[in-house]
């Protein structure tokens, strides 16, 4: 066998070494967004129309870009003035269910730029929220949607009800009423005040008018 032929076969061995190890790296990275990222990954997938590398790509850049975001933790006392608020609007959706949602929402951005996220209007604090909790966002994009109009129809009051229990879940977390971001692994914080909201949380989703 000649030098050449040699060469030549040992560059093909090394490409294929290389492109395997590649692929096993690709793979890798994929299932660490997927687990990541969980339904936010499907999501951004179908975003961009099943081309999983550009939707791999996104969701990259959003790690890199608030990875590392800073998200101040709500002393007892935010705690306590964020129960209260909620409470507020769940009592307010016994007469006016839109309204509350509309400020159910509005309560939702507020908090989560005092928590150090990009303000509410923006996109941007979707993208960040996604890497911080990504199990919890499909429920305020939702609320946001309802509150805005988004689907150009007026929602019923059960719609609106639902809607208001499914952010209540993210609102538990971003508050600090409670531990976690994958729903079903959630420990109830706040005392007292966390249990008088959750109670009424749980009026509501009975679709109690007491």
């Amino acid at each position: 066998m000649s030098s050449g032929v040699l060469i030549i076969l040992i560059a093909v061995v090394v490409i294929v070494v290389v492109a395997v190890a590649l692929g096993v790296l690709v793979a890798r990275r994929g299932r660490g967004l997927r687990s990541r990222f969980g339904p936010e990954y499907e999501r951004t997938v179908a975003q961009h129309h099943g081309d999983v590398k550009a939707a791999e790509k996104d969701l990259d850049e959003r790690v890199r870009r608030y990875g590392d975001l800073k998200v101040e933790a709500p002393s007892a006392e935010d705690r306590r003035r964020y129960a209260a608020e909620w409470a507020r609007i769940q009592e307010e959706f016994v007469d006016s269910p839109t309204r509350a949602v509309a400020d159910a929402e509005a309560l939702l951005g507020r908090l989560a730029q005092e928590r150090g996220f990009p303000a509410g209007s923006s996109e941007e604090q979707l993208a960040a929220l996604s890497v911080h909790h990504p199990h919890h966002l499909d429920s305020y994009r939702r609320i946001r949607g309802v509150a805005q109009g988004a689907d150009g129809r007026r929602s019923s009051t059960e719609e609106l009800r639902e809607t208001l229990v499914q952010a209540h879940e993210f609102f538990a977390v971003l508050s600090g009423e409670r531990r976690g971001d994958k729903a079903g692994r959630l420990g109830v914080r706040g005392g007292r005040h966390a249990s008088h909201t959750d109670t009424q949380h749980s009026d509501i989703a009975r679709g109690s008018q007491s």
